[in-house]
């Protein structure tokens, strides 16, 4: 379960457009899209509640309303909408929603699924990693060789003690899933409205506080038509094999 170091309350960011997704998008905001059967946000919220989260702020923007439906038959975690009515970007989303935080919280992406390895929890394993003496920021590393249904650069490579350096000619060994712990005192001198992420996470690693923890088992960023399909037909198969 989460240790007292980390808050019990994550986010998911869920407010984008879609657009490449379409027509699937046409419809229902990318979070509702099913993969393998079930909504990619409800598979992130069931995977934070099996680790004892037990609310989770999701920013919305595109299909507000629908979202908003979809997330009121859910029980756990509790979910806080936090609403965008012009998009604030990856990390001016969290920013707006910042005074929900007080500890170091996760922070998942509305736009992707994955599966552990056996005998791995990587939530579980992200928290107890998490170390406020010496990071700023914890990131989700996927090995680029075992991303063969969807497509990825290599955005990280890591040293020998956890410490995350992006690859400026994404010839890394690794693809950053999103998924990521911070402190909310990264957020204080970011500005207001709409900012990238990224800038966050190079400030972390030029202080040489930005770390990274590989997942040994499956994830995929669900960004196209083609993906979703590959994905699908993929688990589809493996499931009439079982």
């Amino acid at each position: 379960m989460i240790p007292d170091s980390i808050s019990d309350r994550a986010f998911i960011l869920a407010a984008g457009l879609g657009t490449r997704l379409r027509p699937y998008t046409n419809d229902i905001p990318k979070p509702m899209i099913e993969v393998g059967g079930a909504a990619m946000i409800d598979q992130a919220l069931d995977k934070l509640g099996a680790i004892g989260i037990g609310s989770c702020v999701i920013n919305t923007h595109y299909k507000a309303e629908i979202l908003k439906r979809h997330l009121q038959t859910r029980r756990r975690p509790e979910v806080i909408l936090s609403h965008e009515p012009d998009l604030l970007d990856t990390g001016g989303g969290i920013k707006a929603a910042i005074d929900h935080f007080d500890a170091p919280f996760l922070v998942l992406s509305g736009d992707s699924v994955w599966e552990d390895a056996q005998g791995q929890n990587i939530l579980q394993t992200m928290a107890d990693h998490w170390d406020s003496e010496r990071m700023d920021i914890l990131i989700l590393l996927q090995p680029v060789t075992t991303m063969t249904l969807t497509q990825g650069l290599g955005d990280y490579d890591l040293d020998d003690q956890g410490w995350a350096q992006r690859s400026a000619n994404k010839t890394g060994r690794y693809m950053w899933t999103s998924i990521r712990i911070n402190a909310p005192e990264i957020f204080e001198n970011a500005p207001d409205g709409p900012f990238s992420y990224l800038d966050l996470l190079d400030a972390a690693q030029e202080k040489g506080r930005l770390y990274g923890l590989v997942h040994h088992g499956e994830w995929h960023h669900i960004s196209t038509p083609a993906d979703l399909e590959a994905v699908n037909a993929a688990l589809k198969s493996r499931s009439s094999q079982s």
